[in-house]
């Protein structure tokens, strides 16, 4: 099997006060509980990955969908690449914390 150098994927970001650059006054369990409940909402189909990114992410790609497009190994913060590079083409992490807060990963190619 070769080693992937390069993929894409989208995430969902909910910060917390404590997140490295966040304007977010939620404490850190109360932006565990969100990304689980957004999570959760995903995973029953009451909500599309997408839709649940522009509705809830802190990220700006939230607008776009949570769309990161491509990127390799050392572009991003372990924590997020780790997931990011376990996944296989459209499956979705479970919520995971980095030093921005709380992720949901889903990888698009």
């Amino acid at each position: 099997m070769s080693k992937i150098s390069k993929i894409s994927a989208s995430h969902i970001l909910i910060m917390h006060k404590d997140s490295q650059n966040s304007r977010s006054e939620l404490t850190s369990e109360e932006a565990k509980k969100q990304i689980d409940g957004i999570y959760n909402n995903i995973k029953r189909g009451s909500i599309k990955f997408a839709d649940a990114a522009v509705q809830h992410s802190s990220c700006p790609s939230g607008q776009s969908g949570g769309n990161l497009g491509e990127f390799t190994k050392g572009m991003m913060v372990k924590a997020f690449e780790d997931v990011a590079f376990s996944l296989d083409i459209d499956q979705m992490s479970e919520p995971f914390e980095s030093e921005f807060g709380f992720h949901i990963v889903k990888r698009d190619n």
